[in-house]
């Protein structure tokens, strides 16, 4: 007879917590947020609320169901190898249950304190996270980060929905602006990670197609990248405080980005300038949307 596996320990609410990936949360929250209070009507606050507190629970069921299926990729990477299920303070089931239960939670939630756009929104970004990018396309393809990337554009379509009922051409600028500054994102990080990937067996660009491929790639997604970024302001969506530092830090971005195409490097420093623009892209991302708010707000 084969010994029963031993049972793990209760898991700490800490490692609930890290099954929700609370800082990419922070980022998913934020740009929703932002996709809210740019919005042409305003939103009662408690509804604001919900909306946003539905849009954190939902990214955090999808982290969390993303960890559950990768538990055995995560196990095989230094940087991920202490999450809750690699590192054995937490049993797979459990992780399975909070993600399907907050997922679920969160939808019905939006669906009957805000309304049916957000909450169909949400669903599919839900979904495309789960099934699209983790269960089809990481495993197979190095595009996973150029289709996945549409998972982490929908909070801004959120957000406008919830406090309006519909989408409108400016959300979708701003999905479309997320979609394109993945890539550039992630393959940043992926060049100075590259080693972890290949020995997780993820087809990551830099792992398939080698350094040279990543690196033009970056180059080339940013030129849509930074047209869409820019594109609110001539387009009469948004005004010159907008505008002003969309171009100032878009400029920013694609120096950083034409720096890694171009293999640029720095003496005595490895992925110097990967390092810069995978860092730098985050606060490009913080800023161009709080930018977007203050000049709803102050305009």
């Amino acid at each position: 007879m084969t010994p029963a596996a031993p049972l793990l320990p209760p898991a700490d609410w800490r490692d609930f917590l890290a099954l929700t990936k609370p800082r990419v949360m922070t980022l998913v929250v934020f740009t929703g947020l932002c996709g809210m209070l740019a919005a042409p009507v305003g939103i009662h606050p408690v509804l604001g609320f919900t909306a946003i507190l539905c849009i954190a629970l939902g990214a955090g069921a999808a982290g969390a169901l993303n960890q559950w299926y990768e538990a055995d990729l995560d196990a095989v990477m230094k940087r991920t190898a202490q999450r809750p299920l690699p590192a054995g303070r937490m049993e797979r089931q459990s992780a399975l249950h909070f993600g399907v239960g907050l997922g679920a939670f969160s939808v019905i939630l939006m669906g009957l304190a805000v309304n049916l756009a957000a909450a169909a929104i949400l669903t599919v970004s839900i979904l495309f996270y789960v099934l699209i990018y983790t269960v089809w396309l990481k495993r197979r393809t190095p595009q996973n980060i150029v289709i996945g990337g549409a998972a982490g554009a929908f909070p801004p379509l959120i957000g406008w929905a919830a406090a309006t009922g519909q989408v409108a051409v400016l959300p979708l600028l701003l999905f479309a602006l997320v979609f394109l500054w993945t890539p550039p994102h992630f393959w940043a990080l992926a060049l100075f990670v590259k080693t972890d990937y290949a020995n997780a067996g993820v087809p990551m660009l830099p792992v398939v197609a080698g350094e040279a491929v990543t690196r033009r790639q970056i180059g080339l997604y940013t030129i849509p990248m930074a047209a869409v970024a820019v594109a609110p302001w001539p387009l009469g969506l948004a005004g010159a405080i907008y505008g002003v530092v969309a171009v100032a830090m878009t400029a920013a971005f694609c120096v950083l980005a034409a720096l890694v195409a171009a293999g640029a490097r720095r003496a005595g420093t490895a992925m110097f300038y990967e390092k810069r623009l995978f860092a730098f892209s985050i606060v490009y991302l913080f800023v161009i949307f709080g930018a977007l708010v203050v000049d709803r707000w102050v305009a």
